[in-house]
């Protein structure tokens, strides 16, 4: 357990209790509190005495820096409000240094160096927190979150389900607490991870709820299913053709099975009512908090629509954002709706400009090239794959957008300043993005954009020499990719890449080779997002169930977790425009902190994801704390 002192001149420590989780700043007061215990296993004696020499890490180079002992940093006669002491702190500067301390006044980093010399910046009532050997790391990112628990607060969870039963009975459950005619919504399933290895069809659904609409959106939200009930709401039937970009899965008798991709979802989904206000300010809230938890301290948001804009803008008013967003709005598939979307972008500030200093920025669009893996809609260049070695006769997948039309959109968010990312998974689709970019580029060359690819999940050849020249020459052409695809719908990835395709998924070591760096996320709620399953899955690459073998990707493109670790800091920062506030630890910069059970750095790999974060600190308050949750 952390154990948090007031620091008084005449050398007498007073103890004192944390503060809850939101609570806006470290309370101002030096009353004697009822004493914490320490960590575990270490008295309260040693809380201030000598630490052995730093801890000593062998030297990387260049790009992926040497590992050494911190020099000591520091802002002249800065007087620090907070010191951390007695820890490892994992700094992620550009030489990866570990410090034992470092001290903050006013939310900002002003020290980083040894208790000694941190202490020397102590002011009179400065907060002291004892990490005894905790290490600690900036605070994690999340560089492609769809930042919202609604769902799962108010519908059904079914990311745990292992058989279709089981979904079945939620759905009766939910049914027998509902009114005929209420719409039945859930979220989560996999086929890959259920025992029956087949999709959830109206079939299943229909015994149960013959009275309700129903829809239970998949974990990659590219595709879901529907009963019937629902399905003739939509007016989808037989006759019903394919829309352009979408898909209706039918059965052997060409009747809908109740699956519907891609675009085949909108005229089904676009007649579900919206959570209320409340609820999905309640998703907010919950969505903070557990990132807090997670030691997780911002997030880009790619799906900021409807009034989710206004309720960041609310939080933040009412000093109850506890993470930083970069918002990003849905640019549609046609160059009026990117007008449109350019208008209202317009008439924000363009980052780094940000509202509540750095808490929130109007960040830019969001577009669609193409669909998605485990559903077999991103777009390529051979066939996918069913059950692996099933070749998908035909299906190459398809654009989301008509190409050309993407290339004028995207021109015209270019030529306006706004910074891009575009969600691209298949190789045809990277093509056709980073291709777009360079094109733009050249045309009208503007550094530091910093237009993303999102997913790029099997890039060609082609594709990372030309991600390699736009970031060296343009600050653009960043990939905002998501590890744990390969953990959590790794067993769906390895059935439909097929075994040549399926080595090329996220090349991260290609792109240490490259000098391409890359910003880490989880896609919530295709994935859990806490950080923890990205640093592991970079390094490790394993699927969840092992259906296709453990590790069907192969090890070949893994990263030790010195780089991974900057994937979800300094290089995810970048991404946010917020890399001179935050992803590392150095003075002059924003504290938000993560403090860590274990030293990420020394254990072994399959350990990284079982790590457990013990305090979260943004710009230097408290925002969560592990051992006031368990006092609760």
């Amino acid at each position: 357990m952390l154990s948090i002192k007031r620091l008084h001149y005449s050398s007498l420590f007073l103890i004192l209790r944390p503060v809850s989780p939101l609570s806006a700043t470290l309370a101002r007061t030096s009353r004697a509190y009822t004493p914490l215990a320490p960590f575990r296993g270490v008295p309260a004696a040693r809380h201030f005495k000598s630490f052995a020499p730093l801890f000593a890490c062998s030297v990387l180079a260049a790009l992926f820096g040497p590992v050494s002992n911190c020099n000591a940093q520091s802002s002249p006669n800065a007087a620090a409000d907070i010191l951390l002491i007695n820890g490892k702190i994992i700094t992620v500067d550009a030489q990866d240094s570990i410090a034992q301390a470092l001290a903050i006044h006013n939310g900002k980093i002003v020290a980083v160096g040894s208790n000694q010399e941190i202490r020397r910046h102590a002011r009179k009532n400065a907060a002291i927190i004892d990490l005894h050997g905790r290490t600690a790391t900036p605070g994690l990112i999340d560089t492609h979150c769809h930042f919202d628990e609604t769902a799962k607060l108010y519908g059904i969870e079914l990311s745990n389900i292992a058989k279709i039963s089981e979904a079945v009975e939620l759905v009766r459950q939910k049914v027998a607490a509902s009114k005929p005619g209420e719409w039945i919504r859930g979220s989560g399933w996999d086929e890959g991870k259920l025992a029956e290895r087949r999709y959830i069809t109206a079939a299943d659904l229909d015994k149960v709820a013959p009275d309700n609409p129903v829809w239970l959106n998949h974990t990659t939200s590219h595709y879901g299913v529907a009963n019937s009930y629902a399905l003739r709401l939509a007016k989808i039937s037989r006759e019903t053709k394919d829309p352009p970009g979408g898909t209706i899965d039918r059965d052997a008798a060409s009747l809908p099975t109740g699956v519907l991709k891609e675009r085949a979802m909108d005229p089904l989904t676009n007649l579900i009512p919206d959570f209320t206000r409340d609820q999905q300010r309640n998703g907010l809230l919950k969505m903070m908090a557990d990132f807090g938890a997670e030691g997780m301290t911002a997030a880009k948001d790619p799906g900021t629509e409807g009034i989710r804009w206004n309720l960041y803008q609310e939080l933040l008013k009412e000093n109850k954002s506890t993470v930083r967003i970069f918002a990003l709005l849905y640019g549609g598939r046609t160059l009026d709706s990117a007008r449109a979307t350019l208008a209202r972008l317009q008439a924000q500030p363009k980052p780094p400009q940000s509202f509540g200093d750095g808490m929130l920025l109007s960040g830019g669009v969001k577009l669609f090239m193409d669909g998605s893996g485990g559903g077999r809609t991103a777009w390529v260049y051979d066939p996918w794959f069913k059950k692996r070695t099933e070749l998908d006769a035909g299906n190459t997948g398809y654009p989301n957008i008509e190409p050309a039309e993407y290339r004028q959109m995207v021109k015209l968010f270019h030529e306006a300043g706004v910074h891009v990312s575009t969600h691209a998974v298949g190789d045809r689709a990277i093509d056709w993005v980073v291709d777009t970019y360079d094109a733009l580029l050249k045309e009208k060359p503007t550094k530091g954009l910093r237009h993303g690819i999102i997913h790029c999940n099997i890039p060609t050849d082609h594709a990372i020499d030309t991600m390699a020249r736009l970031q060296r020459d343009y600050d653009s052409g960043y990939p905002e990719t998501q590890a744990p695809f390969m953990w959590w719908i790794g067993d769906i990835y390895a059935a439909s890449f097929g075994t040549k395709r399926e080595q090329r998924l996220m090349p991260y070591k290609t792109y240490t080779q490259k000098n391409i760096i890359w910003a880490g996320g989880s896609d919530f709620s295709v994935t859990p997002f806490p950080a923890r399953y990205g640093l592991w899955s970079s390094v490790v690459r394993r699927t969840l169930s092992g259906t296709y073998g453990s590790q069907p990707f192969g090890t070949a493109e893994s990263v030790d977790i010195h780089t991974a670790l900057k994937s979800y800091t300094i290089w995810a920062a970048h991404q946010l425009f917020l890399e001179d506030r935050i992803g590392s630890l150095e003075v002059g910069k924003d504290a938000d902190i993560a403090v860590w059970d274990r030293n990420l750095y020394s254990i072994p790999s399959d350990d990284i994801k079982n790590i457990r974060c013990e305090l979260t600190l943004l710009r230097g308050r408290i925002v969560f704390d592990a051992s006031a949750s368990k006092s609760r």
